[in-house]
């Protein structure tokens, strides 16, 4: 595949004396001590004339949804799957479904040990996968931004993070004017578009577009194990992900940077908000009832079924529904005994937020505390 052959390129000769790195959308250049006079360039993985501007070979194979050019057919039949959504093959250990045969069976090498990290245990489906993998616990990151300085382990991830700073959104969707930085990003929101949510929760039975997100719904959901813990205050999540966006409230890291001001923010939503509001970029999504506009679509898909009635969220002990997730993740409190909430003077416990900030309140009067 080309894209082995890139990662096994670069591997290859960055790991010589090397002291010319560039990196472009389209390609990576780069030389070494030993080889002076010997450039390698590798171009980007892509079939589309639009993209090889120098490429003069002939692409008579159109796709009529969105006038991207192939080279050979079987490549645009393979391309009009992303556009109809059509994964015929299925996993049978997880719910994943690929476009071919071959996708699948390197998926498949998940399932197994062929390919498995020996620091934490987890799988790949290829061996450089694993060799990416890897360099997760070895905390070598060969790729630099020349804007920042933050560092990477791979080429694709150092590309991503340079439209950032160039604000670049190369990838189009051709039913509406929303445009995105990554490819993956376009694929998930064609799908907004065609309506097809091919995984099905055994649970609930609400449907999902991707395979992550129907996993996050059943642990958010369906599942009360929290084994991430924070070091500051002992609060406990249930990912990962959400005890590292948990911990910023703690530190007052702000990781998100307005590139027109000197503004940051801790969260990406409010970077998102900010940028629609100060520097009018982006697009704001309205309500078709009220022409209330929102700075994210999970906004007004919720103020929408607020106007509907719709309640898609049922507690799992009680018929009773909700709105949205955090709601009926707040009221199933209500059935178990676990209390994650504790005041910092007297050490009582509670279920909720809200009750360990009145109590709070009232504690440290008693105690002879002022509250500024």
């Amino acid at each position: 595949m080309k894209v082995q052959l890139k990662s096994h390129l670069l591997y290859i000769y960055l790991h010589k004396d090397v002291n010319y790195v560039c990196v472009t959308e389209n390609s990576v250049e780069f030389e070494t001590e030993a080889y002076t006079d010997f450039k390698v360039k590798i171009e980007a993985d892509s079939d589309n004339i639009t993209e090889h501007p120098h490429d003069d070979k002939p692409r008579p194979h159109v796709c009529t949804v969105c006038e991207k050019r192939f080279r050979r057919k079987h490549h645009l039949k393979r391309h009009r799957e992303r556009h109809t959504g059509g994964k015929l093959y299925s996993c049978t250990q997880c719910e994943k479904r690929f476009i071919s045969q071959s996708y699948l069976m390197l998926h498949m090498n998940v399932h197994t040990s062929k390919y498995k990290c020996s620091e934490c245990g987890k799988c790949c489906n290829t061996n450089q996968a694993l060799t990416v993998h890897s360099r997760i616990h070895s905390g070598e990151k060969l790729f630099e931004c020349y804007d920042c300085g933050k560092r990477f382990t791979t080429t694709g991830s150092l590309v991503k993070h340079s439209r950032i700073h160039s604000g670049e959104k190369p990838y189009n969707c051709h039913m509406c004017e929303k445009a995105f930085s990554v490819s993956g990003s376009l694929d998930r929101h064609m799908k907004v578009h065609t309506g097809d949510k091919p995984y099905k929760c055994s649970l609930c039975n609400k449907t999902f577009s991707q395979s992550s997100d129907l996993q996050r719904h059943k642990r958010r959901i369906h599942s009360n194990r929290r084994p991430h813990q924070c070091s500051y205050c002992g609060k406990l999540f249930k990912t990962n992900i959400e005890l590292e966006s948990h911990v910023r409230i703690h530190t007052g890291a702000k990781p998100y940077s307005c590139r027109h001001c000197s503004d940051r923010f801790t969260w990406h939503h409010q970077l998102k908000s900010h940028l629609l509001k100060s520097h009018n970029e982006g697009t704001w999504l309205t309500c078709h009832i009220f022409q209330k506009k929102f700075s994210q679509s999970g906004h007004l898909m919720t103020h929408l079924r607020r106007h509907g009635g719709v309640k898609p969220y049922v507690c799992s002990d009680c018929p009773k529904r909700f709105y949205t997730a955090g709601e009926c993740i707040r009221h199933q409190r209500v059935h178990s005994d676990f209390k994650q909430f504790c005041c910092g003077k007297c050490g009582k416990d509670f279920k909720g937020k809200c009750y360990v900030k009145r109590h709070f309140k009232r504690c440290t009067a008693s105690l002879g505390f002022k509250m500024f």
